[in-house]
């Protein structure tokens, strides 16, 4: 499971749920496994863990258990699928580590990483027809600025946007070889990277409704849990972090920690992708917030 995905402040996360051995808990982004390994390790015989993921790759890491059900579904259906598995009356404990895994990003033929020449998919649910390549060839120019400036505060993004739009009109943008031709000349040399990385951001939170996804699965997860359950959430930019901190703040959540929690720095020197992670503690008060 390690060579998927590295997990993220994965003691801090899972010891701020409590865990209590005969407890019902919710893995909201399976991926790699980490975190359920370490819930299923503090779980008794009773204890239940309920994971879900709507990528078919980060499913096939699942570990035989008999405490353990998986479900390939978006989160943001959790209070629904929760139901249906007979938990309606609400679990001890949610987690979520958003973003992209270490194995979507390593895979080059999932799309999701300027590293490699492949095709622009992005896609973590193969089964929807949206793709980058969908979004990059029959978006609208003023939308795709939109994006690369809402989603990926990409500089001079709406002047991207026109280039890629000049660009398809010759030739489909296919691949990320074909995406960096049609931009290349309006990247600044001094941070190309960091400025592609923010592009493929803004690309990959479109195509699989990241944004939206989040909104309702916290709305869901606030039905999803009992009072006083908890909830923790491990984001890696300050649009998931804002949501998740309002989130929090609006609806039967009481934040427990004043501010998010960050790796320490052994744990980022050892695992890079870990730098910008902030992760979120609430527990679910009973009350509605005015």
């Amino acid at each position: 499971m390690s060579e998927y995905h590295t997990p993220v402040l994965l003691n801090e996360s899972v010891e701020a749920l409590a865990i209590k051995p005969d407890g019902i808990y919710a893995d909201a982004t399976f991926g790699g496994g980490g975190h359920s390994l370490k819930i299923l390790s503090m779980l008794g015989r009773k204890g239940r863990l309920i994971a879900f993921d709507k990528d078919f790759d980060a499913l096939a890491n699942a570990p035989a258990d008999d405490r353990l059900i998986l479900i390939h579904n978006n989160f943001k259906y959790i209070h629904h699928l929760l139901r249906a598995e007979g938990y309606g009356e609400g679990i001890d404990g949610i987690i979520a580590d958003l973003g992209v895994s270490s194995h979507q990003f390593d895979t080059g033929e999932r799309g999701f990483s300027f590293r490699f020449d492949s095709k622009l998919d992005m896609r973590m649910n193969s089964l929807q027809k949206l793709t980058a390549q969908s979004v990059l060839n029959y978006y609208r120019e003023s939308e795709l600025g939109r994006i690369f400036n809402t989603y990926g505060e990409v500089p001079d993004g709406y002047r991207l946007a026109g280039m890629i739009c000049t660009a398809r009109k010759v030739s489909p943008i296919v691949t990320t070889g074909d995406l960096y031709s049609a931009i290349s000349k309006a990247l600044p040399k001094f941070c190309e990277h960091k400025t592609l990385a923010k592009i493929y951001q803004a690309l990959r939170i479109e195509v699989n409704g990241e944004m939206d996804d989040l909104t309702e699965f916290l709305k869901e997860a606030a039905g999803s849990l009992k009072t006083g359950g908890r909830i923790a959430v491990i984001t890696y930019q300050s649009l998931e972090d804002r949501i998740v901190k309002n989130a929090f703040r609006n609806i039967p959540f009481q934040p427990l920690i004043k501010k998010p929690v960050k790796p320490e720095e052994s744990e980022i020197e050892g695992n890079t992708r870990a730098r910008s992670a902030k992760l979120r503690v609430a527990e679910k008060t009973g009350e509605e917030k005015i």
